[in-house]
């Protein structure tokens, strides 16, 4: 009897949910940033957020929950309800990394909790000196470090971050040996270099570009497999004489497991113009990232392959957490 009314009530709700999906969004959208105002990915989920919340006629409000690398954001949306109400805005350096580097493991499931709605954009790193460094390439560079061992460093947004990790892939890839001071944040660690207080780091194009400009530190190379057209003279570290070199940070649009494939399909429809809408790629380009739009059954493949990577790196380092 009991079951017979459940199925009852089921066939009952089935209209009403159906109806709720096709009118989505029908109230305000929640989209966890899991860092701090004024970073990188702040900068982004803004710009994507305010054409989405006009195009879908609801606001999609950015809200900041910053700590543990990103993972305390994560885990608030992986509790939330899987009702397209609760999203959010992730990078790689949380969804990739931070698994491998989180003692005791994560609140969540980091595979199973979310549901892909599109891999966004992409910023490349720049490979940055201080000016004061003798090197103009990345093989002067590397011909440097191997004369000195360990007496150069390099500054990082903190152990296990992507400006790490790219670092650490650096000198695996090259035979070298440099040592590595952490920073509270990405805007600190590009300061230290500004004033002199390490010689390396590899920073954000979006953060290095204009100071690129001012020639207040030389860039050596980019992260990714292509030039950024706002610096094409500066080649990519693979064409500098590493192959197979690619780093970069990522981002992602996601949604708690078990959000509604209609909702998604929107979702997505909605970012995938959204990204290509004239004012925004605009101001995608001019921060010097790579629009990607993926589409949703593209996330658990890039997914496993993104974590694959870095967890490579992480072992074969004995990368630790702080």
């Amino acid at each position: 009897m009991i079951t017979t009314r459940r199925a009852a009530l089921a066939l009952l709700a089935a209209p009403a949910i159906a109806r709720a999906q096709a009118d989505y969004p029908g109230r305000s959208v929640t989209v966890v940033n899991p860092w701090a105002a004024g970073g990188s990915s702040d900068s982004l989920a803004r710009i994507l957020m305010q054409k989405l919340s006009a195009d879908l006629g609801q606001p999609f409000v950015v809200e900041n929950r910053p700590g543990a690398t990103g993972t305390l954001g994560h885990a608030s949306v992986a509790r939330a309800r899987a009702d397209g109400y609760t999203l959010l805005f992730g990078t790689n350096s949380t969804y990739a990394i931070a698994p491998h580097l989180t003692a005791g493991g994560l609140p969540y499931d980091n595979e199973r909790a979310f549901t892909g709605i599109s891999l966004v954009a992409r910023s490349p790193q720049m490979l940055c000196v201080h000016l004061s460094v003798r090197a103009a390439t990345v093989a002067e560079l590397v011909a440097l470090a191997k004369a000195q061992p360990g007496k150069l460093n390099f500054s990082t947004s903190g152990i296990g971050g992507t400006s790490h990790l790219a670092t650490e892939m650096l000198m695996s890839m090259a035979g070298i040996d440099l040592t590595h001071v952490p920073y509270r944040g990405g805007g600190p660690a590009a300061q230290a270099l500004l004033a002199g207080e390490v010689n390396v780091t590899f920073i954000d194009a979006i953060t290095a570009l204009p100071f690129i400009a001012d020639r207040r530190i030389r860039p050596l190379g980019v992260s990714t497999r292509t030039r950024t057209p706002l610096a094409p003279d500066v080649p990519t570290i693979e064409q500098a004489g590493l192959p197979g070199f690619e780093s970069a940070t990522d981002f992602a649009f996601l949604a708690p497991a078990g959000t509604p494939e209609p909702i998604i399909r929107r979702l997505y429809a909605a970012t995938l113009a959204t990204v290509r809408a004239p004012e925004v790629k605009e101001k995608i380009d001019a921060a010097g990232l790579i629009t990607l739009a993926e589409p949703p059954e593209a996330w658990q493949p890039y997914l496993l392959a993104e974590s694959a990577k870095w967890g490579r790196i992480i072992k074969e380092r004995d990368i630790k957490p702080a």
